[in-house]
């Protein structure tokens, strides 16, 4: 779960390659001749290799074959593997409920991955009826084994009383578990509660050390967030060319609040050559997404003819695309246009 503000390799010798190759065959047919004796370890071992290539060529149907030979058998790794496979339709038609199946069987049996994924399921309703009771239930089970997706997710469903009463302190305490374990989305929500005050006194300079924890971990929001605190210079020194640089690097992985900001940023040249043509590129991809800010900004453009020509058509077609999503400022510029027309 992620929270955010918006502002604005080939080596070696051949011969180490056949040998290599030769080990990797002999694997295979010690776990395919312990597999066929019903050894659930080695289906397992060789579902995993079927799935990756490993060893083997690729085939998904192999995979599933023998993850469900050893799930059958309850092994609570096969049952996970299975699940996810069921889940995500590869080797066999997606199926969430047949997913939700395997993935209770092995969460039963104490498997974090499973329990996270099972609460997922029941947070969204996919295979299962939607239940954030039951959700919180198995993040709750994970993040108490000290699965870090699951704290993230636990101390979201907290800050948003999703399953648990609305609880602050809560949020901030499993957020904490998850970022002290070095993942990035935890990370990112840690520095949301210190910048917001929220489970926890304001602090902008925690905020900060939290989302460059997260943004340096390749989060998206992470990144987008410390370029806000640079563009802002709260808990850091000012610094446009930090804004700049960690917008640009979540803007190119797809955040995104970073795109949006990153067009801000070439919109006023802010340590970037302005350029409205860039800046229209940026609100662009974020307004695709459904970002209510970069809507209303590809408004301004269009109204003030800047990277492209002046259209009041357009402009009106974007800024209610973003009063659609409450953005005040937004219809506040579609009564203004209507007002000159008239």
């Amino acid at each position: 779960m992620r929270i955010f503000i918006l502002l604005l390799a080939f080596f070696g010798l051949v011969g180490c390659e056949d040998q290599r190759s030769e080990g990797t065959g002999a694997k295979t047919n010690v776990y395919l001749d312990q597999a066929r004796q019903g050894e659930p370890i080695d289906q397992l071992k060789l579902g995993v290799m079927y799935e990756r290539g490993d060893g083997v060529v690729q085939d998904y149907k192999q995979a599933i074959y023998w993850y469900r030979k050893a799930a059958e058998q309850g092994n609570a790794d096969a049952q996970f593997h299975l699940g996810f496979m069921i889940a995500k339709g590869r080797g066999v038609d997606k199926n969430f409920i047949e997913a939700a199946k395997w993935y209770r069987k092995a969460a039963e049996q104490g498997h974090v991955k499973s329990q996270n994924n099972l609460g997922i399921m029941y947070e969204e309703g996919e295979g299962v009826a939607q239940d954030y009771t039951q959700s919180v239930y198995w993040y709750r089970k994970a993040a108490e084994q000290g699965y870090a997706k699951s704290q993230d997710k636990l101390g979201f469903m907290y800050l948003f009383g999703k399953g648990v009463p609305q609880f602050d302190t809560q949020a901030f305490y499993w957020f904490r578990k998850a970022a002290e374990q070095g993942y990035a989305s935890g990370q990112n929500n840690l520095g949301y509660m210190y910048a917001l005050g929220k489970g926890v006194s304001k602090n902008d300079t925690e905020a900060a050390y939290w989302y460059r924890k997260s943004a340096e971990g390749g989060d998206v929001v992470g990144q987008s967030n410390i370029g806000h605190m640079y563009y802002a210079g709260l808990g850091v020194p000012q610094d446009d060319t930090k804004a700049a640089y960690w917008f640009k690097k979540g803007a190119e992985q797809g955040g995104v609040s970073a795109q949006g900001n990153l067009g801000v940023m070439y919109y006023q040249g802010r340590s970037v050559p302005q350029n409205y043509a860039k800046a229209l590129y940026w609100y662009r991809k974020a307004a695709e997404r459904g970002d209510a800010s970069s809507q209303n900004n590809i408004g301004v453009l269009y109204e003030e003819g800047k990277g492209v020509p002046q259209d009041d058509k357009q402009a009106l077609y974007w800024y209610r695309k973003a009063a659609a999503q409450g953005h005040k400022v937004a219809q506040s510029s579609i009564d203004r246009i209507i007002n000159m027309s008239q």
